[in-house]
């Protein structure tokens, strides 16, 4: 089949190396399947062609797509420059692209739409997501349950919902938890990958990075580790299924 194109933006190699392996396990890929860019190091490649692809993956990072660009390293200038340049073309062709944590910003920012700190952010930890009326018959939700807990952790979010998109998920804390546009691109504020060890070895790696003070770190994780989330997965899952080729 053609492979999945798999954009990464950790610049910490335990954080990339264990999202991509989650990617692999969650999604039901081999590396075979995979063409994987690890976009704090590597640039992309000259003449690259979506026609190569099943579909686009893109993880999560520490960067944030509303900071000004002063403030924001050579590498996260560089990480967003890289996809926001095959943004107009995925969305111009409805390509299929699933966008976890900071892909909804950079779905929402291409789109036009706020994307700021101003509220909705969320701690990190599980929450309750719940299906939007929209969600009936969409493919990747098809038979889900209509309320399950999701990893989430971040500063910034999707003030409204961007024109052109449907909205399928929501939390309390945080409205846009799933947004469509058109058919086929998808971009979820939760992390659809993420399970407890996982996120166990975020919380461990970016204990100093701000989302929380980093004495509570063993707290986050013993929290993390007596949920039961599993249902997020199932949507990565189908991702792959619907769009392999």
């Amino acid at each position: 089949m053609k492979p999945f194109l798999i954009l990464q933006l950790r610049p910490e190699t335990e954080a990339s190396d264990d999202e991509y392996r989650a990617f692999l396990s969650k999604g039901g890929l081999d590396e075979a399947d995979t063409h994987r860019i690890r976009l704090d190091q590597q640039d992309l490649p000259a003449g690259l062609s979506l026609d190569a692809y099943s579909g686009v993956i893109i993880g999560g990072g520490p960067g944030c797509v509303s900071d000004p660009a002063e403030t924001k390293s050579a590498v996260d200038s560089r990480i967003e420059a890289a996809i926001f340049s095959l943004m107009p073309e995925i969305t111009a062709r409805d390509f299929p692209f699933l966008g976890c944590c900071y892909g909804i910003g950079i779905l929402a920012h291409h789109l036009g739409g706020e994307v700021s700190k101003a509220q909705y952010g969320e701690a990190v930890g599980a929450v309750e997501c719940q299906l939007e009326p929209a969600a009936a018959g969409d493919p990747l939700l098809a038979g889900m349950p209509n309320a399950f807990h999701a990893f989430v952790g971040h500063k910034e979010a999707v003030q409204h919902l961007p024109d052109g998109c449907v909205h399928l998920m929501s939390s309390a804390s945080c409205p846009f938890q799933m947004i469509r546009y058109g058919r086929n691109v998808y971009a979820t504020q939760f992390h659809p990958e993420a399970d407890s060890d996982g996120f166990a070895v975020r919380i461990d790696i970016y204990r100093n990075r701000g989302y929380f003070p980093p004495d509570d770190a063993d707290r986050l994780k013993a929290m993390c580790r007596a949920e039961t989330v599993d249902q997020p997965e199932r949507i990565l899952r189908r991702f792959v299924q619907h769009y392999r080729q």
